[in-house]
């Protein structure tokens, strides 16, 4: 065990395609290097097919998004699909903060 005290860490769990597999990087980086906990959907190597594994797979992001104290959107260029959408929306149900990691332009959401 380390020697280095941290207290409570902050929990942030990433949302956006993982299409920006890159930029996901980047973000879990810098923020383990914080000191925070990092969530994130893992990319598979297959593409998924059955409709029930992707739904519970949606559903298992929601799980995620539960346990955070923030969420934290990987847009770049200010790019948000549906499935993103609904984790906003569903985080926003829930009070938890919502950050981007490229800000929005006035009137996209």
């Amino acid at each position: 065990m380390s020697n280095v005290p941290v207290a409570r860490p902050k929990i942030v769990c990433l949302c956006g395609s993982l299409r920006f597999s890159r930029e996901f990087a980047t973000e879990r980086t810098r923020l383990t290097l914080d000191l925070t906990i990092v969530l994130a959907p893992e990319a598979t190597e297959a593409h998924v097919l059955d409709p029930l594994l992707v739904r519970a797979l949606g559903e298992l992001h929601l799980r995620r998004i539960d346990l955070a104290d923030e969420v934290r959107i990987v847009n770049p260029g200010g790019y948000i699909g549906e499935a993103t959408r609904r984790e906003i929306a569903y985080a926003n149900a829930l009070g938890k903060p919502v950050t981007y990691f490229h800000e929005l332009a006035i009137g996209d959401s």
